[in-house]
């Protein structure tokens, strides 16, 4: 059978799918750039106000880390950089896809189903890297055309396009090869998902060590984030990073081919242990099953957040020096998204909803691995032994819960500790940080409750709340800057969180979000006690 045989009709099959998930994230990105050219000619008219803008933020080391390096003061170059996180969420959604069409299908038991029909081995594979990769294309396309449209440059907008493309190419294709190594489709996300995260921090400290004459600059080059951003949109455009990442897809698809003939149907490279024949006594329990799948996440994540906090807290205070000698219109901007405090403040207010964000996510993924258990069918044969459905959703909803409270309180403290032995005053510094991650929590659990409350209700939309975290973060993460109306505002979660440190605490919002969040998971539980299992 030849290599291609039934990649057509599995791509149509993967597009039938995806037809209402594909074109938000085909389309969405695209629309994000022209919201900064707006922004940037209403708040940065003229070229002298951008080049106040570009002194202000050349040797910010968090707007560094977070946007890549900022080569110029023109409209396309700030565009460009301001936007320089969307290729990390292009990449991001590109090895989920390719996980999603390849690995998560064969734990459904529809890949042997399709195997047993005229298709060649690595026809799913094929057809999920064909959708994928075009996907890319596509947005890529799609977001010159919206920059050409906005009047900028059309050398330049295709760069930008192209580096969109790139960085989703590139990280489908890892997604390909993690779907190979893991023992389950959970397992090659993690992979993946700490591949890019390596790529992310890899090209940070390169980026930041090159802007400050270091000596660690070529780590950027290890990371194909880094690689997209040296395509320099609107600054003398290296065309040839295209080819370089295109070799890199083609030789990761390689990999990824050549691992798929070498593994077992359902199995990863690295194969799951054989457990004993007998369960040990903490494993006798919903609850110490469920800490059995979740404790790798947990303990994982909790140190991640530790580090990263020791990160962050150790670089505020340089932040609050940078940020004092600017414009008065960057640090306006600073104010409308860090509240009434000093400098640093803002700064850390900011890195508290940024990570706020992160735990939500934490907390919807958790929640649905309800989910995933029960379309797996290993929930029915737990809740056929005398074990209330009640009491299997409640051991998961726990980790949930607890999961992203430990890690923001690591992050507080982590980031306080490092603040406050830098700025010589740690007792009232990190009870300050370690309250401002504190009080994000009832955000975090209310995600918790909304993705329980539609795995209980409506199975099918449960991963609908990750849409819904995805609009309160650019709410917050553009809303600020653009100037929205307050209601527009309000509609995101964490607008109604106090912005700690530097702020007053006001309990009643905190309250409110606490409530809604436990209405939800009573909701969940209402549900989940009506409808039949599994419910596909």
């Amino acid at each position: 059978m030849n290599a291609p045989t039934g990649t057509g009709r599995l791509v149509r099959f993967a597009l039938r799918r995806d037809r209402r998930l594909l074109p938000l994230w085909v389309l969405f990105p695209s629309l994000v750039p022209p919201t900064f050219v707006a922004a940037f000619n209403g708040g940065y008219p003229t070229a002298q106000a951008r080049q106040e803008y570009l002194e202000t933020s050349l040797h910010n080391t968090a707007f560094t880390v977070t946007y890549g390096p900022l080569h110029g003061s023109s409209l396309g170059e700030l565009v460009s950089w301001r936007s320089g996180f969307i290729p990390v969420m292009v990449a991001l959604i590109s090895l989920l896809t390719v996980i999603r069409h390849t690995r998560t299908e064969e734990e459904a038991g529809r890949r042997e189903l399709i195997g047993s029909t005229a298709v060649s081995r690595h026809a799913d594979l094929a057809a999920a890297l064909v959708m994928t990769c075009t996907a890319c294309l596509v947005l890529g396309v799609l977001s010159a055309l919206v920059l050409i449209g906005q009047g900028l440059p059309a050398t330049g907008s295709l760069a930008y396009g192209f580096e969109l493309a790139v960085a989703g190419w590139v990280f489908a294709a890892i997604g390909a090869v993690a779907a190979q190594l893991g023992s389950s489709a959970g397992s090659a996300r993690g992979i993946a998902v700490v591949v890019l995260g390596t790529a992310f921090l890899l090209r940070g400290i390169g980026d930041v060590s090159a802007l400050s004459g270091g000596r660690w600059g070529w780590l950027s080059w290890l990371s194909p984030i880094g690689w997209a951003h040296r395509l320099r949109p609107f600054d003398g455009e290296h065309w040839w990073i295209v080819a370089l990442a295109v070799c890199a897809t083609v030789a990761l698809t390689a990999v990824a081919v050549a691992l798929s003939a070498r593994r077992d149907l359902g199995n990863g490279l690295f194969a799951a242990r054989v457990g004993p024949a007998v369960a040990p006594p903490g494993l006798r329990s919903p609850l110490g099953l469920a800490w059995r799948l979740h404790r790798g996440s947990l303990i994982s994540r909790t140190a991640g957040f530790a580090v990263v906090g020791l990160g962050l807290g150790g670089i505020a205070e340089s932040i609050g020096e940078l940020m004092n000698n600017s414009s008065p219109a960057a640090r306006e901007v600073l104010a409308r998204v860090g509240g009434p405090g000093t400098v640093v403040d803002q700064y850390l207010v900011g890195m508290m909803t940024m990570f706020a964000v992160i735990a939500a996510g934490y907390a919807i993924q958790a929640a649905l691995r309800l989910r995933a258990e029960e379309s797996g069918g290993r929930a029915e044969p737990l809740l056929a032994a005398p074990v209330d459905r009640l009491r299997w959703a409640g051991s998961h909803l726990v980790f949930a819960l607890l999961g992203p409270t430990l890690g923001l309180a690591a992050f507080g403290t982590a980031t306080g500790l490092a603040h406050g032995l830098n700025t010589g005053d740690l007792g009232r510094d990190l009870p300050r940080v370690l309250a401002a991650a504190v009080v994000q929590l009832p955000a975090v659990w209310l995600f918790a409750g909304l993705a329980f409350a539609l795995f209980g209700l409506l199975p099918r939309l449960a991963a609908g709340a990750f849409a819904i975290l995805l609009v309160s973060l650019l709410l917050g993460w553009l809303g600020g800057e653009l100037g929205l109306s307050q209601w527009v505002l309000d509609l995101s979660v964490f607008n109604h969180i106090p912005q700690l440190p530097g702020a007053e605490v006001t309990v009643l919002p905190l309250a409110v979000l606490t409530a809604l969040a436990a209405a939800l998971i009573l909701l969940g539980l209402y549900g989940l006690r009506r409808r039949d299992m599994p419910s596909g």
